[in-house]
């Protein structure tokens, strides 16, 4: 008997996520991603290349878009069994999911009126991708699993979770496969993150695995070669210059991981009287609700965030933060006349409230838009990041007259010498590296390098490529 891997998303490209393991007896889905890139969002709205009536489980990294954005879809077209992942994970996928149908519902509803108004048709159906009722139809499959422990399916695949060190509630999985009576042991990496970054721990460590599906987003680089390591040396600079100037600091966020993390550097610089008390806005009710998962969830924490809470210092509850909750608080924001922060989603600028307020302050030249997380290609913040002189947003183009800015230092992924790392610990080879999850030139360029420092087989399997795991 033979296992069979097909990849079905995040192949030569960063979204999607999506890996197809098959024996005889059991099929299993690692991950079920939301396109996001733009060239490749017509994926979501094609039928699975797979039946999901006959998936005997899902195994879920985590609760980023891109890794579980697709599962109401999934479940919407007749799968009926388990996704497995942790507590964290679960609760946080669902708030996710939903506030990914309302823009679902909500964007058809404007498509459909843009498009009468301008008498045309754009690239995808005036009918959400899915709907609210679709993601509430997600929560009673999730099952939890903690760090440490595996599910069976059907004694023949067994799934390990294990700490990724990427977003609360993360994991990399180790399936061992029984192939008649012969063991095989793939991980999959999920998305890794750095080494030492606040609040969570590191990744966890394997000694040994017969094939392993890493991440590759930043497979052709070394942050420390692109970047200032001090996140709160780069992020005070920003603030007191733009304060200066009278502008806001506009960020761009993602609500998983990414706005706690601000919130918690945006408070040790409080803490120490390196910016000035200007109110912070956290303007993503998905933000929000997160952040109280981050607070039902600190047995996940590090040492350091939890020494901190025993002193009293919560980023999440600092004095000058304001929680914004409803529409007309985050419209009022722009009339504040004082600079402040304001951070809300999406990450990428692919939608939510962030498009209101940089239409409020992309043509202003004393205020800056800090961008904090990886931009895709072909996304409105990488765009912007790219240095365009106009973007188009909310069906209007607006020249760009602040200033963009990005620290790297945030970066929930590890770099090209961190993934080695991660790897070096394997015992023996593995018999093959398969690199996901990075552009083509990122995905290709880690391929190389890991080939070149080990010795080992890799390959950078493109959509619908099948491997055969002997």
């Amino acid at each position: 008997m033979l296992a069979k891997l097909t990849f079905f998303g995040a192949s030569r490209n960063v979204t999607g996520s999506c890996y197809l393991l098959e024996t005889s007896d059991v099929r299993v889905l690692v991950d079920c991603g939301l396109y996001q890139e733009r060239g490749y969002q017509d994926r979501n709205w094609q039928p699975f290349p797979f039946n999901p009536e006959t998936l005997d489980a899902v195994f879920l990294t985590h609760a980023h878009l891109d890794h579980c954005g697709l599962l109401p879809k999934l479940v919407r077209d007749g799968y009926k069994g388990k996704i497995f992942c942790t507590q964290a994970t679960a609760e946080i996928a669902q708030i996710i999911l939903l506030d990914a149908a309302h823009l679902q519902e909500e964007d058809a509803i404007y498509k459909a009126e843009r498009h009468r108004r301008e008498g045309h048709r754009g690239p995808y159906p005036e009918l959400p991708l899915y709907t609210v009722r679709d993601a509430e139809a997600v929560a009673p499959h999730f099952g939890a699993v903690e760090y440490g422990s595996c599910i069976s399916v059907k004694d023949v695949v067994e799934g390990c979770y294990y700490e990724a060190g990427h977003v609360l509630g993360s994991a990399s999985i180790g399936i061992n496969i029984n192939l008649d009576g012969e063991r095989r042991r793939i991980i999959f990496s999920g998305d890794i993150g750095e080494p030492d970054r606040p609040i969570i721990n590191d990744p966890a460590i394997f000694y040994e695995a017969d094939y392993v599906v890493i991440e590759s987003t930043y497979g052709n680089r070394t942050h420390k070669e692109h970047e200032n390591t001090d996140i709160q040396a780069q992020l005070r600079d920003c603030i007191n210059e733009t304060v200066r100037a009278g502008g806001n600091i506009v960020v761009p966020s993602f609500a998983l991981e990414r706005s706690q993390e601000m919130l918690y550097h945006l408070n040790e610089l409080f803490l120490r009287k390196e910016i000035p008390p200007i109110t912070v806005f956290l303007d993503s009710p998905m933000a929000i609700r997160i952040t109280e998962v981050f607070k039902r969830h600190a047995e996940l924490f590090d040492r350091e965030m939890m020494q901190r809470l025993r002193q009293g210092n919560s980023p999440f509850s600092f004095d000058n933060l304001k929680i914004v909750q409803t529409t007309e608080e985050s419209k009022a924001i722009n009339s504040t006349k004082r600079s402040a922060i304001i951070i809300a989603g999406s990450g990428m600028v692919t939608g939510g409230r962030i498009k209101h307020h940089l239409v409020n302050n992309l043509t202003r030249p004393e205020s800056t838009v800090l961008f904090i997380g990886y931009q895709a290609q072909r996304t409105p913040g990488r765009h912007l990041l790219d240095g365009a002189k106009e973007v188009r947003l909310l069906g209007q183009t607006y020249p760009v007259r602040a200033r963009v800015v990005k620290i790297d230092g945030f970066s929930a992924h590890t770099d090209r010498e961190g993934l080695l790392a991660w790897l070096s610990d394997m015992r023996m080879p593995p018999r093959c590296v398969f690199v996901t999850h990075g552009e083509e030139t990122a995905a290709t360029s880690f391929a190389e390098f890991l080939s070149k420092q080990t010795g080992w087989q890799t390959q950078v399997p493109g959509y619908q490529d099948t491997a055969m795991l002997a």
